[in-house]
Order: structure tokens, then sequence, then C-alpha cells
């Protein structure tokens, strides 16, 4: 009983947040039949402004980071962020009835990480006493950066290969023509100019630019006055443009809600225990501290709700809001939240304090 209470009393608690507070505000709005509108060029420049700001503070991080320290961790968190999105790929995307842009949608915000669930773990842990890594916050843009771009990348492969398919072998997308037919897309032709296409594409643009600047530049000062007091605000009308959209699209998912209900309470589980053995593997490598493991296993276990939501919208149009904001900030972010204290409990286990 006490367990059901907890979750409910954290559900509740993240409804009252930004984030959800204005994605639920959207949808409400929408469902009253409300006028209002953003501009699509307004909307655009919103999506830049959060993505720059993102990206220059995981910049920053990982400038400040010791490189010799941060590689291990950082490569395992780059492969723990494209190992979720691929099984997102075979689970929640080939779930019957579930559009495959979705599930991938889905899987990537689920492989990127929350940074509001990772400085939650960071708050425990000190409460704790417990020590860990300074460089941790460095890990982040390895693992959300590597998940988005695959789950893009993906989930473009896969409509092209779609209408490849459909067409006879000829496809051309919005950004260029892509020659040859499924033969070329396995031997790379295809598979490469849609890398080069996600790279090219103004929100992975932007946050791969506003990391560059942070880790070789020197922004310090523009981020703080200028990014930093505008995010939150940006962020939230950002969330309240997809939860008018969601509401519009919210039918679609009504044959198919419990495929996302699901992946929403398990994959968090899932994904923090395969954060848990990259931390095990670190650990026996480097010594990276049980401290260190248990806030991995928190960014594997968290799913994105800053850079992940509006690199989708901007990546995959298509793809409906309603499934990949509400799976992830709605389930998965207070089961990963409530997850803490067991890889806590497994890191004292296998480690010790």
């Amino acid at each position: 009983m006490d367990f059901v209470i907890d979750i409910t009393s954290t559900i509740l608690t993240q409804m009252q947040k930004p984030t959800l507070a204005f994605l639920i505000g959207g949808m409400m709005l929408a469902a009253l039949g409300s006028k209002l509108d953003v501009p699509g060029p307004v909307y655009k420049f919103i999506v830049i402004l959060l993505l720059l700001k993102v990206g220059i503070g995981a910049g920053m991080s990982v400038r400040e980071a010791n490189f010799a320290e941060l590689a291990v961790p950082a490569l395992l968190a780059a492969g723990v962020g494209i190992a979720i999105v691929l099984i997102g790929k075979v689970t929640l995307a080939r779930w019957k009835g579930v559009a495959q842009l979705d599930g991938m949608a889905t899987a990537g915000l689920f492989g990127a990480v929350s940074a509001s669930t990772l400085a939650a773990g960071m708050a425990v842990l000190d409460d704790e006493g417990i020590a860990h890594e300074g460089f941790i916050g460095a890990l982040y843009p390895f693992m959300d950066v590597a998940a988005l771009v695959t789950a893009i990348v993906l989930a473009r492969l896969a409509a092209v290969r779609r209408a490849a398919t459909v067409s006879g072998g000829t496809m051309t997308m919005d950004v260029g023509t892509v020659g040859g037919g499924l033969g070329d897309a396995v031997e790379g032709g295809l598979i490469k100019s849609i890398l080069v296409d996600t790279l090219r594409s103004p929100a992975i643009s932007a946050l791969l630019l506003g990391l560059t600047l942070g880790l070789f530049a020197r922004p310090d000062t523009v981020y703080v006055s200028f990014y930093e007091p505008l995010f939150r605000g940006l962020l939230s009308v950002l969330m309240l443009i997809m939860g008018m959209e969601a509401w519009s699209r919210l039918s679609e998912l009504r044959g198919v809600a419990h495929a996302y209900l699901i992946y929403g309470i398990t994959a968090p589980l899932v994904h923090g225990a395969l954060g848990f053995g990259a931390g095990l593997i670190a650990h026996g490598l480097t010594g990276f501290s049980a401290g260190g493991v248990v806030l991995l296993s928190i960014m594997a276990a968290s799913s994105s709700d800053i850079s992940g939501p509006p690199t989708m919208r901007a990546a995959l149009p298509e793809a409906n809001p309603s499934a990949y904001v509400g799976t992830s900030t709605g389930l998965g972010t207070p089961v990963a939240i409530l997850s803490i204290p067991l890889f806590m409990a497994l890191a004292d286990y296998f480690i010790g304090f």
C-alpha cells in the first residue's frame, strides 16, 4: 500500500512541475477548442535557443572534467544510450499497432537523459553522504546525443525503406534525393545519407554547435546572462505547444495505449540495470565509485524531458508527441525517480559505499 502511495505522490509532484504542467495545460486548451496558436518561426527560434543552451552547458561540463577519468565512463554511457534505442526498436517499435516512428521517438527519449532526474539522484547521494565523481554531469551529453541521433537515423531509415518498398525502389526525400533501392541501403549509401542529413538538421546542429562552443570556447558569460535565465520560460512555451499538438493526435493512441503503459513502467528498470552493468565495468577498469555507478544507472533509467522533446519534434515531425512525451514524462520519470533506492541498494551490495 505504501508503494502505491509513493507512486501516486511522485506522479502528482511531477504533474505540478513546469514540464508536465504546461504540457497538460496545452492539452486542456486544445480540448476546450482554444484558437491559441504559436507561429512556426517563433517555435523554431525557441527550439534553437533551448538546444544551444543544453549543448553549451554540456560542453562546459565536459571541458571541466578530467579527460583520462572521463573517457571510459563516457564511452560506456554512449554505448548504453545506443543500446536502449536498439532495445526499443525490437520491442516497442515492433509492437502490433504501434507506429514505428512513434516507437522510435519514444525509445530515443528513453535513451536520452533527464537532467532533473540525474540532479535528484545526486541530491539523494549527497544527503546520504555517498561520494561520487565530480565529472558525472559531463557524462550525460554522451548518452544523450548518442541516443537521439541513433533513434532519428533508425526512424528515418525505416521510413525510407517502407517508402522504397511501396514505390518499387526509388525514394525522394524532402532534403534531397537518395538514389538506389534497398540494395544501396544495405550497402550503406542510404544510411550514410540519412546520418549526414540528421547531423545537419536544425535540432541536432544546434545541439552539437552548443556542445562544441561549450567545449572549446568560453561562453560562460553569455550562458549565465542570457541562456540560463530564459531557459525555463522558453521550455514552458515549448511544452504548451506540444501539449496542444498531443491532444489533437491523442485519438491515434487509443488502440495501443497499453503498449506505452507497459513500456513506460518497465523500461526504466531494464535500462537502469543496463546502466548499472556498464557502471560495474567502469568500476572494474578504472575504479569508478559506487556512487558513480548509481548515477550512471539513474541516467540510463531516466528519460529526457529537456533536450529530447524539441529534438524529436524538429527531426521527426510526423511522430506523435502524445506517445513519446506522455510516456517519457508521465510514466518514465516517476518510475526512474522511484528506482533510485533500488540502484543504491545494488551498488552497496556489489561494491559497497
